[in-house]
């Protein structure tokens, strides 16, 4: 096996060469620091700038208004579906859910401890292969919640859930950095770093100002938006180490011309992937509708089972990895995150097609 091979997994995912490169040079000493990321003190004036750079950058990159709030918090999305009904669901103690994949039935699962949970729309009957395109809406819900991309059924939100004047609540963790996005469009968006921001550890959450004036006294301090808006992410000691491989991965991205470059490329990436699945005559399969299709994670069947796990033993031993598909559902996925260079999806397609011209 060659020394890296082309990382199609859908999270922890791959990170950007140059990232890697740049933080395997400075882990042992941080230029004009004298001691490694790793061991620097959070309340340092070096991490100070770390944290600093990345939020700016990000805020930058994603053109977040100043009535928003960057944080940087532990606990993945996971603890993110309990944070939002918690913060943000009371008063009234009613939300919508959009139902499009595990994810965010775990999100209910978590606001139904909180208050009553109605769900606006859901695509379960048909296997979570597609976006809905209807919804049914309470008249006065705390907040709208969905996810923008299922990284498990490979569907994708093309655009944002029309849903008026209330707070629209996004879990972006599998595609947030991956275009532009109107940000004011927005009360809360939250995203697990390990799939296209950075390595695991770290969760995003970009929430509006007036929202915070929701949280009840009465949460737990940790459990608090409040707490970490006033202590600029650090009541407790932050994941530094993420943190600053973030910062690192949001620079590559304005060095690569920003989320518009990146978006481009993206698309590019898919309809190579998807026209290697839609030529195949059969053989391969998406699981997604084409107009639901992510552009994040492509996922596949073969029409057998065998054939999958032929394909998926052949493809490690020929430098691709991370192609099986979630556990829950079987078959194929390959996630063609911000960081997967092109040339893999090139490669990968090249094999695709040779393993039909064998096995076909």
């Amino acid at each position: 096996m060659k020394e890296r091979i082309y990382n199609f997994n859908a999270g922890p995912a791959v990170l950007p060469e140059e990232v890697l490169k740049e933080a395997q040079e400075n882990l042992f000493s941080l230029p004009g620091v004298g001691m490694s990321v790793l061991e620097i003190s959070h309340r340092s004036g070096a991490f100070d700038k770390i944290i600093g750079e990345a939020k700016e950058d990000l805020k930058s990159l994603l053109s977040i208004p100043d009535n928003y709030h960057i944080l940087f918090l532990q606990g993945g999305a996971s603890t993110q579906f309990a944070m939002v009904p918690m913060n943000i669901m009371p008063p009234k103690n009613k939300a919508d859910y959009i139902v499009t994949g595990s994810w965010s039935k775990k999100a209910v699962k978590e606001a139904k401890k909180v208050g009553e949970v109605n769900i606006a729309a859901s695509s379960e009957e048909t296997g979570f292969d597609r976006i809905p395109s209807e919804l049914n809406l309470f008249d006065d819900a705390s907040y709208v919640h969905f996810a923008s991309n299922n990284t498990i059924y490979g569907t994708e939100w093309k655009t944002e859930p029309e849903v008026g004047d209330v707070p629209l609540v996004c879990d972006a963790s599998s595609d947030i950095l991956h275009k532009k996005i109107d940000i004011s469009k927005y009360g809360i968006i939250y995203a697990g770093a390990q799939k296209n921001m950075g390595p695991s550890g770290v969760t995003f959450v970009i929430i509006r100002d007036d929202l915070l004036q929701r949280s009840p006294d009465s949460l737990f301090t940790m459990l608090n938006y409040n707490t970490h808006t006033e202590n600029n992410s650090m009541f407790n000691t932050p994941p530094v180490f993420g943190v600053y491989m973030i910062g690192l991965v949001a620079k590559w991205l304005k060095n690569m011309g920003g989320l518009d470059v990146m978006h481009n490329l993206n698309k590019e990436k898919a309809e190579l992937l998807y026209n290697c699945i839609d030529e195949s005559e059969g053989f391969y399969k998406g699981h997604a509708q084409k107009d639901s299709r992510s552009i994040m994670n492509v996922t596949f069947n073969l029409t057998s089972e065998e054939f999958e796990k032929k394909l998926i033993a052949e493809a490690l031993d020929n430098g691709f990895g991370g192609v099986k598909g979630h556990r829950s559902i079987g078959g194929l996925r390959a996630s063609i995150y911000n960081a997967c260079p092109k040339a893999a999806v090139e490669e990968l397609v090249k094999f695709m097609k040779d393993f039909q011209q064998r096995n076909g």
